[in-house]
Parts: structure tokens; sequence; C-alpha cells
């Protein structure tokens, strides 16, 4: 199936999850409300997000020059950054883990351990297939693929320990983007759409999904048709959930609000 076919097979799934009575056993469907914008580079190509120690790190893509970033995040200023090499790498998801930051890379198999605090190269690392995203749950690093698996890796040895398949209604979902660990469950972007959806890390079943339609202003799209909605971090202290995209202007901390419950300024 081709990535136009499969997205309109995947907004189908929602629409009926929308059309659906409500049962005990439906999927909850949650809308936002913005607490805040944030500025976000619009040079950006967002691949992995996540907040630590009050900064957000960010790795980007595309070729020919992916780097990893740590930003302040009231202005976006970029504070330390360094270039992935060579330059024939295409950068994707990071994930902090003790004093070490660790990213991935498209289609190379290759990945990159580095001092969190230097940026310092300390190793790398290989996996088969496609890397996409990373997150952790304080034990194990949790990995996406872009298929419907959910690959989770020890630590200290980057070797996959177990997987999951992610399923919504029984069906598996595939092209899960970035991914984050918030409140015991995953919550991965669906590459190409609007939505985010937040997975059990046990059983890969999909219990809720949050629809983001409308989040970035028209007026500030690109009209390029990837730069979509891509990019999660949680700041756990201060319970805040960001999110943004490729090549946005504009990052925002949103609250959820269950669909039906919608307040002022919430989507759905």
């Amino acid at each position: 199936m081709n990535l136009r076919s499969w997205r309109l097979a995947f907004l189908a799934a929602i629409a009926a999850l929308f059309c659906a009575s409500p049962a005990p056993a439906a999927v909850p469907l949650y809308g936002y409300q913005i607490v805040h914008t944030y500025p976000h580079d619009r040079g950006a190509y967002t691949e992995g997000l996540f907040f630590l120690n009050g900064y957000l790190y960010e790795s980007t893509g595309p070729y020919p020059r992916s780097q990893i970033r740590k930003e302040v995040l009231a202005t976006a200023k970029v504070v330390q950054s360094r270039d992935l090499s060579p330059a024939s790498l295409f950068g994707e998801g990071i994930v902090n883990w003790k004093n070490r930051l660790i990213q991935l890379t498209w289609q190379s198999q290759i990945g990159f351990v580095y001092d969190l605090a230097t940026f310092k190269p300390l190793r790398q690392f290989s996996y088969p297939g496609e890397g996409w995203a990373l997150t952790q749950n304080g034990r194990e690093l949790i990995m996406s693929d872009g298929t419907p698996d959910i690959r989770f890796l020890d630590p200290e040895t980057l070797k996959e320990t177990h997987r999951i398949t992610v399923t919504l209604n029984g069906k598996p979902i595939d092209h899960l983007n970035e991914v984050e660990w918030v409140k015991g469950e995953i919550l991965a972007n669906v590459w190409m759409t609007n939505y985010i959806v937040s997975i059990n890390p046990a059983t890969g079943v999909v219990d809720g999904v949050i629809d983001l339609t409308g989040l970035l202003p028209r007026q500030d799209q690109s009209g390029v048709q990837d730069d979509v909605l891509n990019g999660i971090a949680y700041d756990p202290k201060g319970d805040r959930l960001f999110v943004t995209g490729k090549r946005w202007p504009k990052l925002f901390e949103i609250r959820l609000v269950k669909k039906g419950q919608t307040a002022d300024g919430a989507g759905g």
C-alpha cells in the first residue's frame, strides 16, 4: 500500500471512531487547548524532541545537514549543536539516558551515543531496519521504525529485548514516528497526519487518539507536503506537554481535552 492509500485508510479508521456510538470499549478521542505558544526554528526538520532540565533537545534532518541541538524553550535559541557526520547520514530520533544522548539514523542502520553535556561522540551501535524515533521509560529505551512494531532496547547494550505491535481496533497501525513516554503511555505521531495515538506499552493497543487538526494556523504553514506534525516532548515536573512539526515556526504547550468536553480555544 502506498503512502496516500495508507493515509486514507488510517483517516477512514479515525472517522469511524468519531461516528461510533459511545460504548465502554470505545477508544477515547481528544482535542486540545493551547496553553502557551513558543517560537520554533522554521528551518528545523524535526525528527526527535525531548525536554530536560529546562531545555529542549531536538534532532533534525534531512540530508545533508542533520543536527542535534540544545535549545532555550522560551526563545528557541540554540545554545549547543552538533552536525551529524558524515553528511550522507539522515538524523532521526534522540533520547537521553543518564549522562548520554542517543541518536538514530533513518536507513543507515547506525546509531550514535554522545556525551549529553558536551555532545562529544562516545560510540556507535547498529540495528536492523530503519530508525525513526526514541523515548525511554526509566528502564528501557523505546524505538519506532515506521512499521506497526515498537521495539524495546536495553539502554546499556542498545540491543532489542522485545517488541509490541500497535493496533487500533484490532488493525495494525504503521507510520508511527516521533514517540514520547507520558504518564505510563507511549504517545506517537502518525506520520503525514494530524493525529497522535496513545499506546498501551504492554499490549500495543491504542487506547486514545489525539486530534491536533488546526493547531498550526494556516498562515504559518509552508505548503510543503511533508512539513507535518512531528515532535512530542513532556516535562514531568511541570506536567507540560509540548508539540511541534517539521519546519514549523511555532511550538505549542497543549492540554488534552476529551471530545465533547472542549473548552474555548480547543480543537474538535
